[in-house]
């Protein structure tokens, strides 16, 4: 671990600039989820309990450097007071006078929220004046936005470099358990890999394969691996023309030791909808008309036995279209086949994507995974391997 969490830093009577992310749907000037509100409550309460003063610097939407009013973050201080507990004030902008002033002004026990960092242009290109700009309003810095970590932003990376910076709480949790899940994890190691694409996740097949002992593919990437090996998979959602590099990462697994599972039954059914009739076929024998839209009982069986012969888990999308019943059953199945091992201790498990939430979300097994990452971009580039600017930026540090 390069990075300093809170525990390290001396932040009594200290002004701690905070990064947060707390771009939270907003309907009518009013927060609709404030899930990655109340994810930050532990780093702002933490601060506040160690005599710091936090200042939270975060983007709302895109404004494209330009003010508008919609995109304020002021509308989400109502939320903020309820979530914290405490009184929260504002500052029409993140850097000159007016934040200056407010800065200098706040008394223990109040938070400070600074306008949304993208009303500059300049915090998309990383500059460095903007970062010294907001550097001037604070003694340390703490960014508890991973999910904003793989952007080298004035407000991510740059600051980072110019005053005292360390880990916030959420932040903290995900990089634990990322590196706990890719770093240095205990084996066996599967990770469960779905979604539409082949083409939009092939630097994380190819950085899974030499880091994982297992690797089940699912959803439609699934079908594009069986076309690969020369099955006809008839009007099925699948990537022809990435049959080639699919056929490579098959051979490349074979010489790095990974074991790739692939579906040995399929849910078929001729309509992509709801309930619509279908039948359960070896993966081989896919109809002419017919649309594989799950895996079949028999791949789940084959998933949860790994799953059961494994001590670390990382998923990253679904095994099926899982938003139309019944091909949510093998997702659902395999996930709750993962809680309940981890809910005994057996399995470590991380989760992350998009997707990913919401399919865990809906079968109920989100809840006993052992940490479920909601940052997206940053979870997957992660994933793939690749150095995150603003979590390196904190590694410069230690």
């Amino acid at each position: 671990m390069g990075w300093k969490t809170l525990n390290d830093m001396d932040l009594n009577g200290k002004r701690v600039l905070v990064r947060v992310d707390i771009n939270v749907p907003v309907v009518d000037g009013v927060v609709t989820d404030a899930t990655r509100i109340q994810r930050i409550v532990p780093t702002v309460r933490d601060i506040l309990a160690a005599g710091g003063k936090p200042i939270l610097l975060a983007h709302f939407g895109r404004p494209g450097g330009e003010r508008r009013e919609n995109l304020s973050l002021k509308q989400l201080i109502p939320t903020l007071e309820a979530a914290f507990g405490t009184e929260v004030l504002f500052a029409a902008d993140c850097v000159g006078t007016e934040a200056d002033l407010a800065s200098e002004a706040l008394k223990p026990g109040q938070v400070l929220l600074l306008e949304n960092t993208r009303f500059h242009a300049a915090e998309t290109k990383n500059d460095a004046d903007l970062a010294a700009g907001m550097a001037k309003l604070g003694d340390v810095y703490c960014n508890d936005a991973f999910s904003a970590a793989h952007r080298a932003h004035s407000s991510t990376e740059a600051i980072a470099r110019l005053l005292p910076a360390c880990a916030g709480r959420l932040m903290q949790a995900e990089l634990e358990a990322l590196e706990g899940a890719l770093g240095a994890p205990k084996r066996p190691v599967t990770a469960v890999v779905g979604g539409a694409k082949v083409s939009t996740k092939l630097e994380l097949l190819g950085n899974l394969i030499d880091k994982v002992d297992y690797l089940v593919i699912g959803g439609g990437m699934a079908n594009t691996f069986l076309v690969a090996q020369g099955v006809s998979v008839g009007k099925s959602l699948a990537e022809t023309a990435m049959k080639d590099t699919a056929a490579e990462i098959l051979t490349k697994a074979e010489t790095s030791g990974c074991k790739i599972v692939l579906p040995s039954d399929v849910v078929v059914a001729e309509k992509f909808e709801a309930n619509a009739p279908h039948q359960v076929l070896p993966a081989d024998q896919c109809t002419e008309d017919g649309m594989i839209l799950d895996a079949g009982p028999e791949s789940v069986t084959t998933i949860t036995d790994i799953f059961g012969q494994s001590q670390t888990l990382i998923w990253n999308g679904p095994l099926g279209a899982f938003e139309i019943e019944p091909f949510d059953t093998a997702t659902n199945a395999a996930a709750l086949k993962a809680a309940a091992l981890t809910r005994s201790g057996q399995l470590v498990s991380v989760a992350g994507g998009g997707d990913t939430v919401a399919a865990l979300n809906a079968s109920g097994a989100a809840k006993d995974f052992s940490y479920i990452s909601t940052a997206g971009g940053a979870f997957l580039e992660w994933m793939e391997g690749k150095t995150l600017p603003g979590v390196a930026a904190l590694e410069g540090q230690a």
